[in-house]
C-alpha cells in the first residue's frame, strides 16, 4: 500500500472513541445549520416585508439589522446557528479536520429538501444537477486532501501570514461592499462569506489545539481577534445574501468555499501536500472548479433566484 494511503487508514485507526465522536457531533451541526440557516431566511424576507425595502439596495440597512434582532424567526435561527458552531468546534476538538471538514456537505442537502417544502418551490433538474456538483466537488477536494497532506502544527511565522492575508481580504471585501455595494449580488456575498469563513475554521482550530497545549499568549489572543472580526462581517454578509438569495444557495456556497479555503490556505501557507505526487495538484483544481461551477450553477438555475 502506498505511503499516502497508509498515513491516511492509519489516522482512522488510530482513532480514539472520543475522536470518533466527533463524527456524530459534526453531523447533528450539519442539521442545526440547514435549520437554522432556514429560520433566519424566513426572518430576513419577513423584515424586508414588513420595512417595504424589498430590492431597493443590495444591503441590508442598519435599521433592518435591527429589525431582524425583533422577529422571532430570525432569533430562532440565529440561536442554531450558534448551537451549530458550538458543535462545529466540539467535533473539531475531538477530531481531526479532514475527518469532520466534509460532513459540513450534509447541510446542504438537508436545506434544499426542507426549503424545497417550506417555500413550496420545487428543485428542477438543473439545480439537483448543481446541488450534486457542489457536494460531490468539495468531497472530492477534501478526500484527496485528507489522502495526500500532512498535517502539521502552525508556527509562529505561518501563523503571522495566514492573520496578514485575513487583514488584506477583510480590508478588501469592506472597501468593496462600502464603494460597489450597488453591483453586489448573493453570488458575491456568498463567496466574500465564505472566504471569511474558511479563515475562521483555520484559525479556530488554531486556537483550540493552542488550547489544549496551554500556549496561550498574545498570538492566540491575536487569532481570536482576527477570527470574531473575520465571523462578523462574514455573519454580515450572510444576512445580505438571505436576502437576495435562497438559504440553500447560501449554504451551497458556505459549505463549498469554507472547506476549500481552509485546505487551501493548509496548501499553500503551510505546505502540508508538500510531498503529494503531481496528479494530486490536478484532482484539487478539477475538484474546486467543479464545486464552484456548482455554486455559480445554483445561483443560475435556482427557481427562487431566477424569481
Amino acid at each position: 500500500m502506498p505511503p499516502d494511503l497508509t498515513d491516511f487508514t492509519d489516522q482512522f485507526v488510530t482513532l480514539t472513541p472520543n475522536q470518533w465522536l466527533g463524527i456524530p457531533v459534526a453531523i447533528i451541526a450539519a442539521v442545526f445549520l440547514a435549520l437554522g440557516a432556514q429560520f433566519q431566511h424566513r426572518g430576513v424576507g419577513r423584515v424586508e416585508a414588513d420595512t417595504g425595502e424589498i430590492d431597493t439596495s443590495p444591503g441590508l440597512s442598519l435599521r433592518q439589522i435591527l429589525l431582524l434582532l425583533a422577529r422571532p424567526s430570525w432569533v430562532v435561527g440565529t440561536l442554531m446557528l450558534g448551537l451549530a458552531v458550538v458543535l462545529q468546534l466540539t467535533s473539531l476538538y475531538l477530531a481531526p479536520i479532514i475527518v469532520v471538514q466534509p460532513l459540513g456537505a450534509i447541510a446542504l442537502v438537508i436545506t434544499a429538501v426542507v426549503n424545497a417544502r417550506v417555500s413550496k418551490v420545487k428543485l428542477d433538474a438543473k439545480s439537483i444537477r448543481a446541488i450534486a456538483f457542489c457536494v460531490g466537488g468539495v468531497g472530492l477536494f477534501v478526500t484527496v486532501a485528507a489522502f495526500t497532506a500532512k498535517s502539521s502544527p502552525i508556527n509562529s511565522a505561518q501563523l503571522g501570514v495566514i492573520l496578514a492575508l485575513l487583514g488584506i481580504i477583510t480590508m478588501g471585501l469592506s472597501l468593496a461592499f462600502a464603494f460597489l455595494r450597488d453591483r453586489f449580488k448573493a453570488i458575491v456575498f456568498i463567496l466574500g462569506a465564505g472566504v471569511l469563513y474558511g479563515f475562521v475554521a483555520t484559525l479556530a482550530k488554531v486556537v483550540i489545539d493552542r488550547a489544549k497545549t496551554g500556549d496561550f499568549e498574545w498570538l492566540t489572543v491575536t487569532c481570536i481577534v482576527a477570527l470574531l472580526a473575520a465571523a462578523a462581517l462574514g455573519g454580515y454578509f450572510v444576512q445580505n445574501a438571505y436576502s437576495s438569495g435562497p438559504p440553500d444557495l447560501v449554504i451551497a456556497g458556505l459549505t463549498v468555499v469554507d472547506p476549500i479555503v481552509a485546505v487551501t490556505i493548509g496548501i499553500v501557507v503551510l505546505q502540508e501536500a508538500s510531498g503529494a505526487p503531481w496528479f494530486a495538484a490536478i484532482a484539487y483544481i478539477a475538484a474546486g472548479m467543479l464545486a464552484i461551477y456548482g455554486v455559480f450553477q445554483l445561483s443560475k438555475h435556482h427557481p427562487q433566484a431566477q424569481r
